[in-house]
């Protein structure tokens, strides 16, 4: 993957509420809509894969579903930005010679 650069840009409320929705359709993050938007635009050409391969696809939503009805124990992992800044530069991080 290329290196990535981090943006912040408004948008309208609509666009926003737009975007999350073909997020969760798509099952990417609202970034990687954003992303597959500005190379449809600069190129004409769609930066996603077309999903041709139908038994492919069943096999994954098969996968899914086996995954959902396995359950999971305990609450769900909850993160914030700073925990994930902080995370990352802890591995940055060189122990400083005495």
């Amino acid at each position: 993957m290329s290196e990535m650069v981090r943006k912040q840009f408004y948008i309208q409320k609509r666009q926003h509420l737009l975007l999350k929705r073909l997020s969760q359709t798509r099952g990417v993050s609202e970034a990687e809509i954003i992303r597959q938007a500005i190379e449809r635009e600069a190129t004409g050409v769609s930066s996603r894969p077309p999903l041709t391969d139908r038994a492919a696809w069943e096999e994954i939503l098969d996968f899914v579903e086996t995954r959902k009805a396995q359950g999971s124990e305990g609450d769900p992992y909850q993160w914030n930005r700073q925990d994930a800044y902080e995370e990352r530069e802890s591995r940055s991080r060189t122990p400083q010679a005495e």
